[in-house]
């Protein structure tokens, strides 16, 4: 017998008929002997919605007030499967986050979990009880309502799980598992059995949506196993266990799993991942003195913008510099009002922007112990004449910046070139 938590996504709780189907995955796994948590999420669309009745009553909303109202979809959800289960003959209850309780900071729309406490709910899994508990969603030491920014179910499921000391976390979204490369762009694209959570985590940073990167984060600290599978499956399909899904491990882990043959497939590199959501900035003729660059990345830093790229090029008369940059395209605007607002001090000459890139990334373990992974990259796309304007790295990452519109095709190069089309 083992413990498992099991998170739902907004697409898999959209509706009556979805919701029933979920209630069957989740009774069939109690009945193969398992003690079982459900951590769910709204309903596909819903936190929007109410998202707009919070701007519509007031445009500058009390933090607090808003995470009342938008707690509320993943409570309706949370409500309707334990009615769905107990109709199916299943014992089963919902669990608030207030009622567990789920300890979170006071920061309002992006709290931290703190702890969870978890005697009366394992007693209640011991005798048998579905635990069905809303995502998203905790409460202040001085009880309040709080949730945890967008995306936070898949947060709420991993630390359930670390919580329950559950054997896996098994997270049920639109996809079927993680890809090499995202499936419409490349038909070759194979399905993974095991991804390590350095690569989920770079992946999930660089473009892929399978999970939250704040989940990653905390499964990879908790070392909560997690399993990422598809919920759209027949009525009659077999339990988690024996579902062709990703699971994600540690290097340990799959180290074991590569030494006793259960993965042959492994390649040196995990996957190719897109990401159309930058915006490159270009800052011409900085001055060429210590310190500049902190002039450009300290006002931003102090006003929450991310940046991620950067390259320096210095002048040919050595006294200045031009600088180039990407952030993300939703803080473009602020970015440029940061930048306009802190000219003087800076010292550009010429600022300009460009929304219209990509960043293309590879991804694996591999590339700590193999050389030449970059200059396969770059010569793939040379020879088809992308051009690259800047790059970054990490221990297990590379990563460009090219021109939207090839991004397709990009994909599709490096795929092949990496050895990855199935």
């Amino acid at each position: 017998m083992a413990r498992i938590v099991m998170k739902f996504g907004g697409t898999s709780m959209a509706g009556t008929e979805r919701i029933r189907r979920v209630a069957g995955i989740v009774k069939r796994q109690q009945e193969a002997g398992h003690e079982v948590a459900v951590v769910v999420s709204a309903m596909s669309g819903e936190t929007d919605r109410l998202v707009n009745f919070c701007r519509e009553a007031n445009a500058l909303y009390d933090p607090a007030e808003y995470d009342v109202v938008v707690a509320s979809g993943e409570q309706v959800t949370s409500g309707l499967l334990a009615l769905t289960l107990q109709a199916m003959g299943a014992k089963s209850r919902s669990w608030l986050g207030w009622q567990l309780p789920i300890h979170t900071d006071d920061a309002h729309a992006k709290a931290r979990i703190e702890s969870i406490d978890t005697d009366e709910i394992l007693a209640s899994m011991a005798k048998g009880e579905i635990a069905v508990i809303p995502g998203f969603q905790g409460v202040t030491a001085d009880k309040r309502i709080t949730t945890l920014g967008r995306g936070g179910s898949d947060t709420s499921a991993v630390a359930v799980a670390a919580a329950l000391k559950a054997d896996r976390c098994d997270i049920y979204t639109d996809v079927d598992g993680v890809y090499t490369t995202d499936p419409r762009i490349v038909a070759k694209a194979r399905k993974l059995k095991n991804v390590t959570y350095e690569e989920m985590l770079e992946l999930a940073s660089v473009g892929s949506k399978v999970l939250q990167t704040r989940s990653v984060s905390l499964a990879m600290k908790e070392k909560v196993r997690v399993q990422v599978l598809s919920s759209f499956i027949d009525e009659n399909a077999p339990a988690a266990d024996t579902l062709p899904g990703t699971m994600i491990v540690s290097d340990e882990e799959l180290a074991k799993i590569e030494q006793e043959g259960l993965d042959m497939e492994r390649q040196l590199i995990t996957g190719i991942a897109a990401d159309k959501n930058d915006a490159k900035v270009i800052l011409t003729a900085v001055p060429d003195r210590p310190g500049a660059v902190a002039t450009i990345f300290g006002p931003l830093a102090a006003a929450n913008i991310n940046v991620d790229m950067i390259i320096q090029n210095v002048g040919r008369e050595d006294t200045d510099t031009d600088v180039t940059f990407t952030v993300p395209a939703a803080d473009l605007d602020r970015t440029v009002a940061v930048l306009e607002e802190n000219r003087g001090t800076i010292g550009y000459q010429k600022l300009a922007t460009d929304p219209k890139v990509a960043k293309i990334s590879v991804v694996g373990v591999g590339m700590r112990s193999h050389a030449g992974i970059a200059a396969t990259m770059f010569k793939a796309l040379a020879d088809r004449g992308i051009n690259i304007q800047a790059i970054s790295t990490s221990e297990i990452k590379v990563s460009v910046l090219i021109d939207s519109d090839e991004t397709e095709l990009a994909v599709r190069l490096l795929h092949t070139a990496y050895g990855l089309d199935g």
